[in-house]
């Protein structure tokens, strides 16, 4: 499969100038002359050990969600000569804004793509669901069993939710001001929290978008073979 073919399904999808100005989505290396590809790998993030995943794994092409400046990265991508080993592609604010993105696949994992979003900004997504914290507690426990919850007002039940996958902790004012009395996203901080006027699951930033990569694989095809690369979060209980 030509590599240009797969870089177009995914922007088809998720376009390119939908991407924030701080953001590099696109080509991370594109190796010149090394066209087809035959086995590709996804990751959430391209790190020196997901790239040694595909080296050994002798695949032509890694994508990935995380775009390349968000982790230093990078004597497995070049040879002893600094020349480039294998092409890198990444979808990611345009992917966290597409329909069927990061975001709708948390609430797809959840069970709940049959209640329909109210709300669409920028990364939120919002919608009307009814349900006692206690179950919801149980719900996002499948999908993050060590997920943390802010309820600073002991909210007992839920009508409205809006998601963001990642770092959403900056879009708790907008969903609260959209009706939401719930946000679900990753990466929340202590002072973010101890204001928070609604609930917030911090399901973690890695369990939150590596949900996207099947979405990936259903954005490519078959014509070209997948494989996953083995990744875990950095964090881990004690």
């Amino acid at each position: 499969m030509y590599k240009y073919e797969i870089s177009r399904k995914i922007e088809e999808f998720a376009p390119l100038e939908t991407q924030e100005d701080w953001d590099c989505s696109g080509w991370g290396v594109n190796v010149e002359g090394y066209d087809e590809i035959r086995k590709l790998m996804l990751c959430l993030t391209v790190t020196d050990d997901v790239v040694k995943q595909a080296k050994e794994q002798n695949c032509d092409m890694i994508v990935s969600h995380h775009p390349m400046f968000c982790i230093n990265c990078h004597s497995e991508l070049v040879s002893e000569s600094y020349t480039p080993q294998i092409n890198v592609y990444c979808a990611h604010t345009n992917l966290d804004k597409a329909q069927g993105g990061t975001t709708d696949t948390i609430i797809e994992k959840l069970g709940l793509s049959k209640y329909k979003i109210k709300i669409e900004h920028d990364f939120l997504r919002v919608i009307d669901y009814k349900t006692s914290v206690e179950d919801f507690n149980n719900l996002i426990k499948q999908i993050s069993p060590n997920a943390r919850i802010i309820n600073n007002k002991n909210v007992r039940e839920l009508k409205k939710i809006a998601f963001c996958a990642g770092s959403g902790s900056e879009f708790i004012n907008d969903a609260q001001e959209f009706g939401a009395d719930c946000l679900v996203t990753g990466d929340l901080k202590f002072h973010t929290a101890l204001d928070s006027e609604i609930v917030v699951y911090d399901i973690g930033h890695f369990e939150s978008e590596v949900l996207v990569l099947p979405v990936f694989e259903r954005i490519i095809g078959d014509k070209v073979e997948i494989v996953y690369a083995r990744e875990k979060s950095p964090f881990s209980q004690i």
